[in-house]
């Protein structure tokens, strides 16, 4: 009987360790390519093969995962897995007082309507501050250079989401081993990946209610 979570998931049938893999990456293929070298001897090498196969990625399949990342700074709704795993990787952000937050909402919209996608960042150990100069930083990257920025934070936040299913036996990933239906890693990321297929998520621009929500305040006009 395997003892460990990272036993557990060597050892589960093909379906359920893609399951708990699409909620570290709702690229269309990531799932089953990690899943596929099983078994993996320890943790470095599970995550090691997973951030490799992120940065591989062809730009559709990483803009069909931006369609799971909430935006910086927003509220995640929901009881699901990966909403619990976006609130933690966001804590930077609880600290942030109303006036950064609101630069955060600008910052946000200039982004969309500069490159027609989501701000990605690994916001895990970074302050609401830092994320705000990367923001801003980033503003003035190429699209060429911004995709390419893209998919290297989308393999360090993959790389972080898939040591955590096999870290401990209260990580997301080891509920969804344990066959717990009610926090099924991936379920809602799945759908909304299936949904878009390879497309390139287009943002819809911010309405009032959401820059209320994001900042904490009445929207900056």
């Amino acid at each position: 009987m395997p003892d460990t979570p990272l036993e557990r998931f060597n050892t589960e049938p093909a379906e359920r360790a893609e399951e708990v893999l699409r909620a570290c990456n709702a690229a269309p293929s990531f799932a089953a390519e990690v899943a596929a070298g099983r078994p993996y001897a320890d943790a470095d090498a599970l995550v090691a093969r997973a951030e490799r196969v992120s940065r591989a990625l062809p730009w559709a399949e990483v803009a069909a995962a931006l369609a799971a990342h909430p935006r910086i700074g927003g509220r995640v709704e929901g009881a699901s897995a990966e909403a619990a795993v976006s609130r933690r990787e966001q804590s930077g952000m609880g600290t942030a007082d109303a006036e950064l937050r609101a630069a955060m909402v600008e910052a946000n919209r200039a982004y969309e309507e500069r490159f027609d996608q989501v701000f990605l960042i690994r916001a895990a150990g970074r302050s609401a501050a830092e994320m705000l100069t990367e923001l801003g930083r980033r503003l003035g990257n190429s699209p060429e250079d911004e995709r390419a920025e893209v998919t290297e934070q989308l393999a360090q936040i993959t790389g972080l989401r898939v040591r955590g299913i096999v870290s401990s036996p209260t990580a997301t990933g080891e509920r969804a081993l344990q066959g717990d239906a009610g926090s099924r890693p991936g379920a809602s990321i799945a759908a909304s990946a299936g949904e878009r297929g390879a497309e390139r998520p287009r943002r819809r621009p911010m309405t009032s209610t959401e820059e209320r929500d994001e900042s904490g305040a009445e929207p900056v006009n």
